[in-house]
């Protein structure tokens, strides 16, 4: 098991995946695959393709418009985990979503005079939990205090990868005898479920538009029969993707805005946190019944998540709050590409909400 940093450079961003050669399974046979319960989604691959000029053009429109907005959100999460964390400050992201929320996170931390930071990114995998070999390597081979982790992600939405990150470190308290805290880290906690947050908006997070391009180069985690028992789970390097690369160039332009940033004050445990997750969990329920949706999984609530639905997975309607809202422009110009149906609903609570063509 060997470390990379993908296109980051090293004190930025530690990955603890293993690089794979996979062969990559078409979309529509990949959709087909996972929802007949054949293959699980951790499995396979779909093909990524570099951002074209116009989209490319639009994601830097989302960074000048919110580089500022996201250092001061990084730097509030930054001085509550220096606060909560006196000793050493270990920031665990979830690849890949999470990879460069960490990324921001250590260069805020070193930024607040911590010297003591180390961010590694690692796999989690919906039913199929954390990788353990990845913590156990953070833990007992590099020798960080168990007290200094933070677990981090970009954003949450129905809460899945919480209920998941959850589930495994209580299993993992259970088992190890290092004792780890249970909380999930995020920017934007559109649903209400996340335990620490910087802001409850469905806002465009610049990161959550692209996908290796600005992840170091690297594919979501694997995990399939090439990961045997001490490996960590696998990941796909996309070196053909370095001339479209925008993993540095992001963290630069965000950490630039550092000294400017007003402070923000953290969700925690609120009445607003409360309100946020009854919003969400009715319109979901309205959702599921206007749509007919069978499967929880089908429906991705979110600007960042619908997102991942029009780039890599096979999208049924896409649904709108509003339709000239610059956070959104990306996804009319993906669904004008694949042909995708939208609806405007000014009734959501969120800006975006993609479902999953449902193939039964």
């Amino acid at each position: 098991m060997i470390p990379f940093s993908g296109s980051y450079r090293p004190e930025d961003t530690v990955f603890l995946l293993k690089p794979l050669r996979l062969e990559m399974v078409d979309v529509n046979a990949k959709e087909r695959l996972i929802q007949s319960g054949a293959r699980h989604y951790s499995e396979m691959l779909s093909p990524e393709q570099a951002p074209s000029p116009r989209y490319l053009t639009l994601f830097e429109l989302l960074v000048d418009r919110y580089a500022s907005r996201l250092a001061a959100e990084i730097l509030a999460l930054a001085r509550y985990l220096a606060g909560t964390r006196p000793r050493q400050v270990t920031v665990v992201s979830l690849a890949r979503a999470g990879t460069p929320v960490g990324a921001l996170l250590a260069r805020a931390l070193r930024w607040l005079g911590r010297t003591d930071v180390h961010h590694y990114s690692i796999s989690i995998i919906r039913d199929r939990g954390i990788d353990e070999n990845a913590l156990a390597f953070i833990l007992r081979n590099v020798g960080r205090a168990p007290a200094g982790l933070a677990f981090v992600d970009g954003w949450t939405a129905k809460g899945v990868i919480g209920e998941e990150l959850h589930w495994a470190l209580k299993r993992w308290n259970a088992h190890q005898p290092e004792p780890l805290e249970e909380a999930l880290h995020v920017v934007s906690d559109i649903g209400g479920v996340a335990d620490v947050a910087a802001t409850y908006d469905d806002y465009a997070i610049p990161s959550g538009t692209l996908n290796a391009t600005v992840s170091g180069l690297t594919s979501r985690s694997i995990l399939n029969e090439a990961i045997g028992p001490n490996d960590f789970h696998g990941c796909v390097f996309y070196e053909e993707f370095e001339p479209h690369d925008r993993s540095g160039w992001f963290l630069d332009r965000v950490a630039g805005y550092f000294a400017a940033a007003e402070p923000v004050s953290l969700r925690r445990d609120s009445e607003e946190r409360r309100e946020r997750h009854q919003a969400m969990t009715s319109f979901l329920s309205r959702l599921h019944a206007r749509y007919r949706v069978s499967d929880r999984n089908f429906v991705k609530p979110g600007v960042a998540e619908a997102t991942r639905v029009l780039l890599r997975r096979l999208p049924g309607l896409l649904l709108l709050r509003a339709a000239d809202h610059p956070d959104v422009e990306h996804l009319r110009l993906l669904a004008e590409e694949k042909q995708v149906p939208i609806v405007i609903d000014p009734a959501m609570p969120i800006q975006a909400t993609a479902l999953i063509e449902d193939l039964s």
